[in-house]
This record gives structure tokens, sequence and C-alpha cells, in this order.
């Protein structure tokens, strides 16, 4: 009698498990947990980001850190709400609204403000770029404002599973908080 009751429930868990697994398999929860990614700082995220900003020769090493650490403070800050999905056989779309912090506007002024008092940004008579870059820094290390965004991922099942399709530049950007229209 033990035996049947402790096959039913390892046969009743083995179920459950099978049954959560294609619950998470949704284009919603896929799209859920990638954003979840982004919040809590994966390391597919990061390496990402590391690739990004690695790739800026503009930055010293300071500032690269400095940049990444403003990013990541902006994952981990940004909330979102997803606001529909349309599943079409094997494809999907998973519309979202995410809130992050507004670096776009930001940016536009202190381009601005570089075309204005380039003189602030020089050194020994000519433009220094470590200058400015310090001042960019500390001028999105300050940012405070949040955009809302609304973005539409795509996914394509393959062999039973969602996978979100690779984000597109813009996307990124909206993520990020530097599109710009």
């Amino acid at each position: 009698m033990k035996k049947i009751i402790a096959l039913s429930i390892l046969a009743i868990l083995m179920c459950g498990c099978s049954l959560t697994k294609d619950l998470d398999n949704t284009p919603t929860k896929k799209v859920e947990a990638l954003l979840n990614r982004y919040q809590t700082l994966d390391n597919s995220v990061l390496d990402d980001l590391n690739d990004v900003v690695n790739g800026d020769l503009s930055f010293d090493e300071g500032q690269r850190e400095t940049y990444k650490d403003i990013i990541k403070s902006n994952y981990q800050k940004m909330t979102y709400e997803i606001k529909n999905a349309e599943e079409d056989g094997e494809e999907a779309i998973v519309t979202a609204e995410i809130e992050v912090i507004n670096y776009t506007t930001i940016l536009t002024d202190i381009k601005n403000y570089l075309k204005e008092f380039p003189e602030e940004f020089e050194e020994n008579g000519e433009y220094s770029e470590s200058k400015y870059n310090d001042y960019r820094l500390e001028q999105l290390k300050n940012a405070k404002e949040k955009v809302k965004y609304t973005v539409d991922f795509t996914l394509t099942k393959v062999d039973g599973q969602w996978i979100v399709d690779d984000l597109s530049n813009e996307i990124r950007d909206k993520i990020n908080g530097i599109y710009e229209k």
C-alpha cells in the first residue's frame, strides 16, 4: 500500500513539474523571463553590456565601469507591464510597456551644451574627449526622469518551445533609455 501511495505521489509530482514547464512555455512568460533577466542583471545581459561598452573606444577603463554601473542601475529600476500577446501558429508578438530612465533628453542636452560651451571641455587649448566623457557620465548618473515605451517582442516557436527573436536596435535602445524617435 505504501508503495502505491509513494508511486502515486511521484506520478503527481512528475505531472505537476511537466505542467509547470508547459505553463512557462508561453510567449508572455518568455518575454517576462527576458525582461526579468535585465532587472536581475543576468550574466547573459551583462555579457552583452560588456560587449557594447568595451566597443566604445572613447571611454577609458574607469569611464567604462562608470557607464556600465549607470546602465545596470537603469536595468534594475526598469518596470514593465505586458499589454497584449497574439499567437499566429509558430509566431507570436507580445506587446509590453516598459518604463526606464530617460537618457535621450540628457544626451541631447549634453551635445547642445558642448556646442554652446566648447571651452569647458578643453585642456591646454585643445578639446579633451576625456573631460567631455566625465561630464557626460556625471549628467547620466544624476538622471531621474523616466519614460515609457511600447515594445513589440516577436517570438518564434522552435521544436515546441517559444523563443524570443533577436532584439532589434530600436528595442535595445528603448531598454537602455536612449531611444531617439
